[in-house]
């Protein structure tokens, strides 16, 4: 497989390799409860991995499921280069402050957007980051934006977006949600965007209705007959292939 060339361009004076808002590997950031989950399903008795009661072996939870890991571990990260604090007036209206004055234009308060669809539970009201580090990419690639995935602990929402960084090296802004009712300070480092570079390609589409119920019954028993083995793990170690983000 060949290694394509990812570069973070500072687009701040005082900005080092050891900033805290200095991109990298997206899957250096994964969450705590991520890395603290049990792979196979605990006995509530013994606290180890229970056997499934038809002799198939140890059960393994979501953490054990490569598609999981997979998307939460590509690509690389945007993160605040400084504490936020967010805070609700007496009326109810939400506020940020960099608590970094080198870092103040990195969160932008905006107005709701209109005919832009708000997402349920957060304040109407949005922000924006202003990213510290352009990104380049070689010729004939793009970025997607996006909210780190899976992500869900995370207090924010940040907006998706698509670039076509062969072209464009300008950092821009992201726009993003608050949860309601969130209150305090968000930590420096957190990751607040996730980059996955895609080659530009032309796709069209087919839709195959050949298959007769004699066969996709055979498939089905095919599979499962491939991937439901005793302890799980097989597409992990026979058909996964591993891409590395450095």
């Amino acid at each position: 497989m060949d290694t394509k060339k990812i570069r973070f361009v500072a687009n701040q004076p005082w900005l080092t390799e050891q900033s805290a808002s200095r991109p990298g590997p997206i899957v250096k950031t994964l969450p705590d409860w991520y890395t603290s989950a049990e792979w196979f399903v605990p006995d509530p008795a013994t606290g180890k991995p229970a056997q499934a009661p038809d002799g198939g072996g140890r059960m393994p939870t979501w953490k054990a499921c490569p598609a999981v890991l997979d998307v939460m571990s590509t690509g690389y990260t945007y993160k605040t280069p400084c504490d936020i604090e967010f805070a609700e007036d007496a009326s109810g209206n939400v506020h940020g402050r960099v608590l970094d004055d080198r870092h103040r234009n990195f969160l932008q308060e905006r107005d709701a957007m209109p005919q832009f669809f708000h997402p349920r539970g957060y304040h109407r009201k949005h922000f924006a980051w202003w990213a510290d580090w352009a990104v380049e990419l070689p010729e004939g690639y793009s970025a997607l934006y996006t909210h780190p995935l899976n992500r869900f602990e995370l207090p924010f929402l940040t907006t998706s977006g698509i670039v076509d960084n062969d072209k464009v090296h300008l950092p821009g802004t992201m726009p993003f949600f608050l949860l309601k009712g969130v209150r305090g300070v968000l930590p420096a480092g957190t990751p607040y965007a996730q980059i996955i570079p895609f080659k530009r390609e032309h796709w069209e589409s087919e839709i195959d209705v050949s298959l007769g119920a004699e066969e996709i019954s055979a498939k089905k028993k095919a599979n499962l007959a491939k991937y439901r083995r005793p302890d799980g793990g097989v597409y992990q170690r026979e058909v996964w292939e591993r891409r590395k983000y450095q």
